[in-house]
């Protein structure tokens, strides 16, 4: 039994569509008990936060984000006992605002994209002496969360096969820093690829654009990113990723968000660059289960077919109201 919904964090590797001679496997991230990815930093700011003395109870935690970090923290919020007030981009989908406020937290709604979330947050924390800012994109309890959690998870999982390729979208850049630092620490050759908007290619380019993605570009590059860990970066139309989420949904059973089908289409061209077709690797979930059943992978040479790890921060559901599955 778990003492606390805190401790039930936690997620699936998943095998997906996959090129011929590669495998595709996705950490499932909805699977957390806020439904994301940002349940993992959500907490582990909160802990080092209480562990430095800065956090006590009595105290508001106060953070800007474009909804998932907000629902993490308001879930930890709720578990330990904080007031909590979330500044999000009134472009964010009406699900996050109710998520939020259905665990209790304050919810402030701000014109302009995250750099306005973010000024308007500083402004709160300022002015409120018991207010304290978590400061998820140069905390580096975030990509700790990430080493510590996820990359461990993934180390399990993959049941000894070496990762070829990690490739994850980048906001914060907290996933993709800390899962590929430990990663890398057990597949030096591992390729890590970073995922952000086509309209928005700030990593690619330096320049940035407007994008309509939710949770992923947020128009600058993080202090909390490490770049120098990133050998490419894969841009993708929203207009494909939500195709992606689509098909996702429907030949798969699986409902995630715009950033999960980015980091979908992404994984699949990675995955085409380093296929190996001699090997005759399965190529989907049904061809893997059918593997496992009849020789445990070894004669299909399952453990040497190229593998490429990706993560699907979150669910679809909180995307219902912007059409993307009509």
């Amino acid at each position: 039994m778990k003492e606390s919904i805190l401790d039930a964090v936690g997620t699936p590797l998943v095998s997906v569509r996959s090129p011929e001679g590669a495998t595709v496997a996705a950490k499932v991230e909805a699977f957390n008990p806020g439904g994301s990815a940002k349940d993992r930093p959500a907490l582990a700011m909160v802990e080092a936060a209480e562990e430095a003395g800065e956090l006590e109870p009595g105290d508001r935690i106060v953070e800007p984000t474009s909804g998932n970090t907000g629902i993490g923290l308001a879930v930890v919020a709720a578990a330990r006992g904080y007031d909590c007030t979330i500044v999000m981009p009134e472009s964010k989908s009406p699900e996050r605002r109710r998520l939020m406020a259905a665990y209790g937290a304050d919810l402030e709604l701000v014109s302009g994209e995250m750099e306005s979330a973010r000024e308007r947050a500083d402004r709160l924390t300022e002015a409120d002496e018991d207010a304290v800012q978590l400061g998820q994109f140069e905390n580096p309890a975030n990509a700790e969360a990430h080493y510590r959690t996820t990359a461990e998870e993934i180390l399990d999982q993959v049941e000894g096969r070496e990762v070829d390729a990690l490739v994850a979208g980048v906001g914060t850049g907290g996933t993709i820093t800390g899962t590929a630092s430990r990663l890398l620490e057990a597949f030096p050759d591992m390729t890590v690829v970073a995922v952000e908007p086509e309209e928005n290619p700030v990593l690619s380019t330096g320049e940035s654009g407007d994008d309509d993605y939710q949770g992923m570009g947020p128009g600058f590059v993080s202090d909390l990113l490490d770049t120098d860990l990133l050998d490419e970066v894969e841009t993708v139309a929203l207009a494909d990723a939500e195709a992606e989420c689509r098909r996702l949904a429907r030949e798969e059973g699986i409902l995630v968000g715009q950033s999960a089908g980015a980091a979908s289409v992404a994984s699949y061209r990675v995955a085409e660059r380093i296929a190996a077709p001699d090997l005759d690797c399965p190529e989907g979930p049904e061809d893997w289960r059918e593997t496992a059943a009849t020789d445990g992978g070894a004669e299909r040479g399952r453990d040497d077919c190229p593998l490429v790890v990706t993560v699907f921060p979150d669910s679809g559901e909180r995307y219902l109201s912007t059409g993307l599955f009509e």
